[in-house]
């Protein structure tokens, strides 16, 4: 039932660990509360990028709270998916309250939350987060400490997992293979660091330089560490939607096949819910609608083959087809987590220096940047197209919804601010609920 927090009722969570296993008393608790609810319609949310789970809680109640006013005769159910996630402390989110040194606009070596947050998110890795908070301090000179630095930050991320986690951290796959790990580890450190400290001066996050001068890549190491703590969260998204999230659905269907399931995901929790298809029993349609929400993968994940290379395609292809109604992806131009570091951390190989400003996006973007690219019969439409109107009954939909995801400073921009009723509205309008 609902938690006293929580705007809406009735609600569960649904728990799961980095792995994807689930903790199986709230899994029955849901599924035996479905039933004696009556719930026909079950909206599903996963968070991105958060530190804890009261963050996510706060997140799904004001998310949520519109939603019975707007469908006041529907059977709903409502669920948050918590997932090992975390978010660094000195991104600004509209309306939800952030440390003091982002609110002063300083940018702390390593603040002690996101401490706290990376040595939970990455257990067993405590000698790794001192080394990477004490080199951040400190910032030595010459290219010794930056590569150390470098060094570091791959160490901490398994850049290069065993078995399967391969897979789930990728976005295309090149004859079946999924390709090494993106650009930003296959530079030299420096040359990456410099590039993010370009950019974020570009974004009017980072210190001031000369027009011909080079960046300090001391001021993008902190960007980096970020950048590469969210591959390896995009890369645990993966995990937990496949082996966690897709099979639980399977098992709802089973148990009550009459529910009509819906998923909605922000930033890395639209990639989990979006594998949670892969890992759909064969035969099970009883997901009706899935909405991403700045998602923060590639916008080629569905496409059968990309434009610039016929071997490869989409991690993702044909997924879209195990849905009964629509892939609705939402995106907005003021997201600049996924306009400007996202591809720049994609794209990055060799020599990065020329990289900042140029247009990235077409080969590199992200779903939440420009949407579903390469997929035929997509369609595409405004905000206020999409809720005037009957949304398409199956395929990629791409919605530009720009016109409320606006809000948000540097480096991440908008992507955070998806609490409206529009959006609400939207997962409504795609699950053709009420």
């Amino acid at each position: 039932m609902a938690d006293p927090a929580m705007s809406v009722t009735p609600y569960w969570e649904l728990t799961f660990d980095a792995d994807g296993d689930v903790d199986v008393p709230g899994r029955d608790r849901l599924l035996t509360g479905v039933a004696r609810q009556g719930v026909r319609d079950l909206i599903l949310f996963s968070h991105g990028w958060n530190s804890d789970r009261s963050g996510a809680t706060r997140l799904y109640s004001r998310f949520f709270a519109p939603v019975p006013a707007l469908a006041p005769a529907a059977r709903i159910g409502y669920v948050g998916v918590v997932w090992p996630s975390m978010r660094f402390c000195d991104e600004p989110i509209p309306d939800f309250p952030h440390s003091a040194a982002a609110a002063a606009g300083r940018r702390p070596a390593l603040d002690t939350d996101t401490r706290h947050a990376l040595l939970g998110t990455f257990p067993g890795r405590a000698a790794v987060v001192e080394g990477l908070a004490r080199l951040l301090e400190e910032q030595p000179s010459g290219d010794a400490g930056i590569e150390e630095f470098g060094r570091l930050v791959r160490l901490l991320v398994e850049v290069a997992p065993t078995g399967p986690q391969a897979l789930f951290g990728a976005d295309t796959l090149v004859d079946g293979v999924a390709p090494d790990g993106p650009g930003m580890f296959s530079c030299p450190a420096a040359v990456a660091c410099e590039a993010f400290a370009g950019a974020l001066a570009d974004l009017g996050s980072g210190p001031a330089r000369e027009e011909f001068a080079l960046p300090n890549p001391w001021d993008g190491a902190h960007e980096l560490l970020r950048q590469a703590t969210y591959y390896a969260m995009k890369r645990r998204a993966g995990t937990v939607g496949e082996r966690g999230l897709g099979p639980f659905v399977g098992r709802l269907a089973a148990r009550a096949p009459g529910v009509r399931v819906h998923l909605v995901g922000h930033s890395f929790g639209g990639r989990l819910v979006s594998f949670a298809l892969r890992g759909l029993p064969q035969g099970v349609r009883t997901v009706k609608s899935v909405t991403l929400l700045q998602g923060a993968f590639s916008h080629y994940a569905f496409a059968e083959r990309l434009p610039h290379d016929a071997r490869a395609g989409g991690v993702l292809q044909g997924q879209q087809n195990r849905i009964d109604g629509p892939l609705v992806c939402c995106y907005s131009r003021f997201d600049q987590a996924l306009g400007t570091m996202y591809p720049l951390a994609s794209r990055m190989a060799g020599d990065a220096r020329g990289l900042v400003g140029e247009m990235l996006g077409a080969r590199w973007g992200a779903l939440g940047h420009d949407g579903a690219q390469a997929v035929p019969g997509t369609h595409a439409c405004v905000l206020a197209d999409a809720l005037s109107g009957p949304l398409p009954r199956s395929g990629c939909v791409n919605v530009d919804a720009a016109a409320v995801v606006r809000r948000g400073g540097a480096p991440a921009g908008a992507h955070s601010d998806i609490v409206h009723p529009e959006l609400a509205r939207l997962v409504l309008a795609a699950g053709r609920i009420g």
